[in-house]
């Protein structure tokens, strides 16, 4: 049996403007929560738990509403290197101040 999980508020909040942005944008296209669903590979109930921000939805059946909607291309760039100034300074923060290139054996100091 699968550990129960209890989304932090931050993560509630995030879902429940998520949902909204998708009910929003459905309604701005003028179409049905019956047209969506089927163009999303889901249900109209599962559309209706999206669009509250439902945290026990799985994140694919996210990715197929906005598909529908025509907003996939957002979800790509959430994490992206781009978008992430805190890991960009990270990973350059582990990067080496000097390079030392290797000396070739078959050379001498001496010329």
């Amino acid at each position: 049996m699968p550990t129960p999980h209890k989304p932090s508020a931050a993560v509630r909040r995030a879902m429940r403007k998520l949902g909204a942005d998708i009910r929003d944008a459905r309604k701005r296209r003028r179409l049905p929560m019956a047209v969506v669903a089927e163009r999303a590979f889901t249900s109209r109930s599962t559309l209706q738990k999206i669009e509250a921000g439902d945290t026990n939805v799985s994140i694919g059946i996210y990715a197929g509403a906005l598909q529908a909607l025509g907003l996939l291309d957002g979800l790509s760039q959430i994490a992206d290197i781009s978008n992430d100034s805190v890991g960009q300074s990270l990973a350059s923060a582990e990067l080496p101040k000097h390079a030392h290139l290797k000396r070739s054996s078959g050379t001498s100091r001496d010329g």
